[in-house]
């Protein structure tokens, strides 16, 4: 016997919305040109460099960087996000990422936002490119900006094996936090 519960019709029509409105922001999605993917990057390091000094020494203290120029998340009951990015080594991008997450709960709303990760240590940095789909913990430290725009980076900070820097952010859900965030290797 298949019966549809009021819970279940509304988790599925949930998950539809969530999808519609990922699908309506310009996230470009469908566009998988590592030039475009490059470009976007590239705004966001300088970005970082003009709003955020402290990420100077930080990408220079960094193995590697994982830039995400623009995450779209979308919820409504259900909750998912998603954007590409790039690793770079020295400056020179590596490979290609993207970034999902879903998430469950009372939510609703859509937002945009960036975020970067700082790998500062080559264990670190192996581990992540060797997964099959790296997936961010409670153990990422987070760089927070004060209000003269200089990313928090201290001793301990930078002793951190994963720095994230989380910025940008524009939407109608409060807060971006980057647990349970599945990183996966593409091919543009």
């Amino acid at each position: 016997m298949n019966l549809v519960t009021r819970r279940r019709f509304l988790a599925s029509g949930g998950a539809a919305a969530s999808l519609a409105t990922l699908a309506a922001c310009g996230n470009g999605i469908g566009n998988s040109n590592g030039a475009t993917i490059d470009a976007r990057v590239n705004a966001e390091v300088q970005y970082l460099h003009q709003h955020f000094p402290g990420t100077d020494e930080l990408t220079r203290k960094a193995v590697g960087v994982l830039y995400m120029p623009l995450i779209t998340q979308g919820a409504f009951m259900v909750g998912g996000a998603y954007g590409r990015g790039a690793l770079r080594i020295n400056g020179v991008t590596v490979d290609y990422y993207a970034a999902t997450q879903a998430s469950f709960g009372l939510q609703i709303g859509a937002q945009q936002y960036a975020h970067a990760l700082f790998f500062m240590t080559q264990p670190a940095l192996e581990d992540f490119r060797s997964s099959n789909g790296w997936t961010a913990g409670a153990n990422l430290t987070y760089a927070l900006s004060d209000k003269a725009g200089n990313a928090g980076v201290s001793t301990t900070t930078e002793m951190a094996p994963v720095v994230a820097l989380v910025f940008g952010q524009a939407g109608l859900i409060a807060g971006a936090s980057l647990q349970g965030t599945k990183y996966t290797r593409i091919i543009p």
